[in-house]
């Protein structure tokens, strides 16, 4: 036999079965584990409608601009809220253009949600996550928003705010982070919260 690959077999061997292992059985090990324990996060958290259409992830904000609606952060993912260009802006403290649009914000955030002009803004609400795809607000941002919304749908604005509690998540273990209100699923509760109330006949 020659010299050279009895040297080489066994290193032949080893790359074949390590292969084998951490390239096939292992993930594959790895895939079903995940099914049977996280089936909706190992699927990308999708959410779906009543029809069975993907409407979208809780895991990736959308862009909604419509006055009944909750808005989610600004976003500097691609065209805005792209999850194949996730990115921030990268625009430092010192930036003229970042104070310009953050002043642009502002104002427009004030006057969209009937604030006076010297009222206190979340940070959230005017500036973007670093992945341009937060689909939380904090619950601060949520509550300057619920007047807006509860007039646009014409609901109560004590409703309004029990969905907002119902969709907000808590910080991991009581004390990781902060609470967030998931707009994605805030909205669709909306929605379907509105649906109810024109199937009830009316009195």
């Amino acid at each position: 036999m020659n010299p050279l690959f009895t040297e080489l077999r066994p290193a032949i061997l080893a790359t074949l079965v390590l292969g084998g292992i951490t390239c096939g059985a292992y993930p594959l090990l790895i895939t079903q584990v995940a099914n049977a324990t996280f089936h909706d996060q190992a699927h990308g958290s999708l959410i779906t409608g009543k029809d069975g259409q993907i409407i979208g992830s809780a895991l990736l904000s959308q862009n909604f601009t419509a006055e009944n609606y909750f808005h989610p952060r600004p976003s500097a993912a691609g065209s805005g809220h792209d999850a194949a260009s996730s990115s921030g802006s990268n625009l430092g403290p010192t930036s003229q253009k970042l104070h310009d649009a953050l002043k642009e914000r502002i104002a427009a955030y004030r006057t969209l949600n009937g604030l006076t002009t010297d009222a206190a803004v979340p940070a959230d609400a005017v500036t973007a996550s670093g992945s341009g795809l937060d689909p939380h607000i904090s619950v601060k941002n949520a509550e300057l928003q619920a007047a807006r919304v509860a007039k646009a749908r014409n609901l109560s604005i004590e409703k309004v705010k029990e969905l907002i509690i119902a969709n907000t998540t808590k910080p991991d273990l009581g004390i990781l982070g902060d609470a967030g209100v998931n707009v994605l699923e805030l909205n669709l509760a909306l929605d379907n919260v509105e649906r109810v109330f024109q199937l009830v006949p009316s009195k």
